[in-house]
């Protein structure tokens, strides 16, 4: 029944990709890979690729937003332990959005959801949140865009054949931007 309604929402086009795109970020895995879909309408239809990629974006940012709004309030009402400082919630308070960019912008599967829900449980400000969602599934939705846009058919070769260089590049760039936090919370003290 799950293939029968993503192969439906896959039909509806760009409006099909952002209501997948809710469903999955929402918690609820569907039958068909989101970057897949990307590239795929990409390839097919060329002029479309940026607005399925914009689609893509909005519903991934509506449903990562349910699970972060449910889980906040999941943790208000049965963990109260999450009110007291522990080491957990002051690494992520400094650190923890990089752990959410990062799998979001990757067309790799990262785990994203148990940082979503970490984020809610440290009562991250749902503004930020939303800001670096926004940025890492742009960066991710726009690039598979282009990448279909631009190398058409082989676009999911390229990717198939680079995923090592991608896991290198997000190990790489977690590393930066957890450089760039020490330095500056160094500059700070």
């Amino acid at each position: 029944m799950l293939a029968k309604v993503t192969a439906t929402l896959v039909a509806w086009g760009p409006l099909g990709i952002m209501l997948l795109a809710f469903i999955d970020s929402a918690g609820i895995p569907v039958a068909t890979g989101m970057d897949a879909l990307v590239v795929l309408v990409a390839v097919k239809v060329p002029s479309r690729a940026y607005l399925a990629a914009t689609m893509g974006v909005v519903g991934s940012l509506i449903g990562n937003l349910v699970l972060f709004l449910g889980a906040r309030a999941g943790a208000r009402r049965f963990l109260r332990e999450a009110e007291k400082p522990g080491r957990f919630r002051e690494w992520f308070q400094r650190y923890g959005l990089l752990t959410v960019f990062i799998p979001s912008a990757m067309p790799i599967p990262l785990p994203l959801k148990v940082f979503v829900i970490s984020a809610a449980v440290v009562r991250t400000r749902v503004a930020v949140f939303a800001l670096v969602i926004v940025l890492g599934r742009a960066v991710r939705y726009f690039g598979e865009a282009y990448l279909g846009v631009t190398l058409g058919q082989e676009s999911g070769h390229f990717l198939r054949a680079h995923t090592w260089w991608l896991v290198g590049g997000a190990a790489a760039l977690f590393a930066m931007g957890y450089g760039v936090m020490m330095l500056t919370e160094r500059r700070r003290r």
